[in-house]
């Protein structure tokens, strides 16, 4: 499958999760929380996480204290997903990355605020981006995490892209309304996350060179790595846009040719 034809699928697999949501009056966050009236600050949603034993896919809804510290310049945000791969999904030849300073740090790390719940065999997990919504369920927003935000495994920028870009869509739950939807999301933005990875990484290094005493994936001063916003309606337009103009040619082909055999059978 091809960019184009992957986009195209991941469209059309947004378009009808929305049908079946405004068919349930419901949206992604009361999918998530199970409609509960008073959304806890920080409490998972759903309360043992999400998670696909096939794919080794996991993820959690939660919203954070408004106490909590400075966040993503997104006024609209009532709390997001986050998204992860556990260790039996990593494939072989792909290791964690540890920094020298990371070795010998003095000070103890922070206590994660955002970590995922113990699944599957393996301790190892890699948070892969999250997912920031408005009060309708609607993505407004990307961004990547620190190390201690969520207490995961540390990989190199071009290997968790390669993790995202591995994902197998095609074996999540169909019956799951959010595995669908969030597995179209990733998919249907994958180059942006794909640039805020690397934003991560260049964050990172950045705050080493600037505070060579601190550990930088343990600072608490350092939270979001690269954050982006993003429109989901102009991103579905444009994938059905190139969708069609990619089938056009085909389909006037096609036409031209049922002219000429029409011709020649005179």
């Amino acid at each position: 499958m091809t960019r184009r034809e992957g986009d195209a699928a991941a469209a059309a697999a947004i378009r009808r999760c929305r049908a079946e949501l405004v068919a349930r009056g419901g949206s992604v966050v009361r999918e998530a929380t199970g409609g509960a009236a008073i959304i806890a600050d920080w409490q998972h949603y759903p309360q043992d996480d999400a998670y696909d034993p096939s794919t080794h896919l996991q993820y959690f809804f939660h919203r954070h204290a408004a106490s909590a510290g400075p966040r993503p310049p997104w006024p609209r945000e009532c709390g997001h997903f986050h998204l992860f791969l556990r260790g039996e999904g990593v494939p072989a030849g792909i290791s964690p990355l540890v920094f020298a300073d990371s070795a010998v740090a003095a000070e103890a790390p922070p206590a994660p605020q955002s970590a995922p719940l113990s699944r599957g065999r393996r301790a190892e997990v890699c948070h892969l981006v999250a997912i920031a919504v408005d009060g309708a369920g609607e993505p407004i927003g990307l961004f990547t995490t620190n190390r201690w935000v969520t207490g995961e495994t540390w990989y190199r920028a071009a290997d968790v892209i390669r993790l995202v870009e591995q994902m197998r869509f095609d074996l999540m739950r169909p019956a799951m309304l959010l595995d669908r939807w969030i597995a179209a999301l990733v998919r249907l933005f994958a180059t942006d996350i794909a640039g805020l990875i690397e934003r991560r990484d260049r964050a990172i290094l950045d705050w080493r060179w600037r505070r060579p005493r601190r550990n930088a994936l343990e600072d608490p001063q350092l939270e979001i790595t690269s954050h982006a916003a993003i429109d989901l309606d102009a991103r579905l337009a444009a994938a059905e846009a190139a969708a069609m103009a990619a089938a056009l040619p085909a389909a006037l082909r096609r036409g031209a040719l049922a002219e000429a055999a029409d011709g020649w059978g005179r």
